[in-house]
């Protein structure tokens, strides 16, 4: 696809933790450092209470031992982190340490030069094309640029729908991201929040209803590409026949696609993101599946939209339909690398990989009574909320009511699995040892089916 090449067969391999390879110390890299890697649960990293003060008048640690203190925190606690949708399984950032000597900004379109060198629009572009591509949209036909996250992205998406239909109402699951509701408070925006089933996916009806309702004021719609905390997938082809019932014509409504983590994944199972169908725009986060050392992500939308944004900005020689304005090209050029490096055949062995990781986690939470829910085709496992918040801290989990979530990112290995399912089942007897406390019941979040409370163990066990 693109300028970007396919044809290494690349074979992602897990990323071995450690330190930097070496701190820049006068100006120069240092000698090459490895630290050891403890193979026992490690503790939270504590705040450091870190103050700025000035050169000669320290006291306490040097900077590049304060540094190093931080970085093996890090290190030490990488396998620990599986609550949040964050790949670390990459090894690209030592060839291209050298890129942080310049200060590269992307200000403006990415598809007109400035005025200065220190830019990296060439590769944005590399990278925009490839997704273009993906997306399946003609590169005559697209406008984007790679954003600071999926937040951004989002922000961008909707505006780009609020300044086609000023008057346009807002809708989204209550499952949808948080963002999407930021953007309907920043831009001023009716907003409507659609219900969403037990699975996390849009309640179709409520949509519908509240459709009807708004008759006669265009629709803007969020559609999640898998939600926050249950990777669940609006079904984009019920939600477009749901306009057409409700009598809503192409000009009357705008489509949104967030898909920040799954963007990466479904379309090398079942493509149903695609510009071929009625869709307004399309964002995900480029550090989440891919894997970036910085927050990015990339958002594309139709060129024919795109002039109700922008503006001409003489003091940068550009225009700009951009959220942030300056932007980092450093982003664009690990982007690019890693979408070089991995290619079509690596992005697939990722998904496979941890679509199976998912079910053997499930799975074996399941058998070990501990209730549990998988979406289809998602690398989000929930199940219920630990009782020990130090558990939590331990394994960096995210939790919503009695509920928390593994996600099963390429860099996490089945040993670490397997780690976090000895280490909870040990915990889990401590907890519950003398029976006085239950485990939560939380049919309610994730139906009874997936359940295994006193209450619901015995349909639990059947199914």
């Amino acid at each position: 696809m693109g300028s970007l090449s396919f044809e290494k067969d690349f074979e992602p391999s897990v990323i071995t933790p450690r330190g930097l390879a070496g701190l820049i110390v006068n100006g120069d890299f240092g000698e090459m450092m490895r630290l050891k890697i403890s193979s026992t649960p490690t503790t939270p990293r504590k705040n450091l209470n870190l103050s700025v003060t000035e050169p000669g008048k320290n006291d306490g640690p040097t900077l590049d031992c304060t540094l190093m203190n931080y970085i093996d925190t890090l290190t030490q606690r990488i396998n620990y982190h599986i609550g949040y949708p964050v790949n670390i399984c990459y090894e690209h950032y030592a060839n291209l340490a050298p890129l942080l000597q310049f200060h590269l900004n992307n200000c403006g379109d990415p598809f007109l030069q400035n005025t200065v060198d220190f830019h990296s629009k060439d590769f944005e572009v590399a990278v925009l094309n490839w997704f273009a591509d993906l997306w399946e949209i003609e590169r005559d036909q697209y406008w984007g640029y790679v954003t600071n996250g999926g937040t951004e992205g989002n922000l961008h998406g909707i505006l780009v729908g609020r300044e086609l239909f000023s008057d346009g109402i807002l809708y989204a699951s209550k499952d949808s991201h948080y963002s999407v509701a930021k953007a309907a408070m920043m831009y001023r925006m009716d907003f409507e929040n659609i219900n969403a089933s037990i699975n996390g996916e849009m309640d179709y009806s409520d949509l519908k209803s509240k459709l009807l309702q708004n008759k006669g004021k265009p629709a803007i719609i969020n559609v999640t590409i898998g939600s926050t905390f249950k990777g669940a997938i609006d079904d984009l082809d019920v939600i477009l026949q749901t306009l057409e019932d409700c009598g809503y014509t192409q000009d009357q409504f705008y489509i949104h696609c967030d898909a920040a983590l799954n963007g990466l994944i479904i379309p090398f199972i079942k493509n149903m993101i695609t510009f071929k169908k009625p869709i307004g725009s399309v964002t995900i986060s480029g550090h989440k599946f891919l894997g970036c050392p910085m927050p990015c992500g990339v958002q594309i939308t139709r060129k024919s939209y795109i002039n109700n944004l922008s503006r001409r900005v003489e003091y940068i020689a550009s225009v700009d339909a951009t959220i942030s304005g300056s932007r980092n090209g450093l982003t664009p050029i690990f982007l690019w690398y890693s979408l070089s490096a991995k290619g079509q055949i690596g992005f697939q062995k990722d998904v496979k990989r941890c679509l199976d990781n998912a079910i053997y986690l499930k799975d074996h939470l399941q058998k070990a009574g501990i209730s549990v829910m998988l979406n289809e085709l998602s690398i989000i496992v929930v199940l219920e909320r630990p009782r020990d918040h130090e558990f939590v801290r331990r394994w960096q989990l995210s939790c919503v009511r009695d509920m928390a979530h593994v996600i099963v990112m390429p860099g996490i290995t089945r040993e670490t699995l397997d780690g976090f399912i000895t280490d909870l089942l040990q915990q889990r007897k401590k907890w519950y040892q003398d029976g006085r406390i239950s485990a939560p019941c939380v049919a309610s979040d994730i139906g009874a089916q997936n359940c295994a409370c006193s209450y619901h163990k015995i349909d639990y066990i059947i199914a």
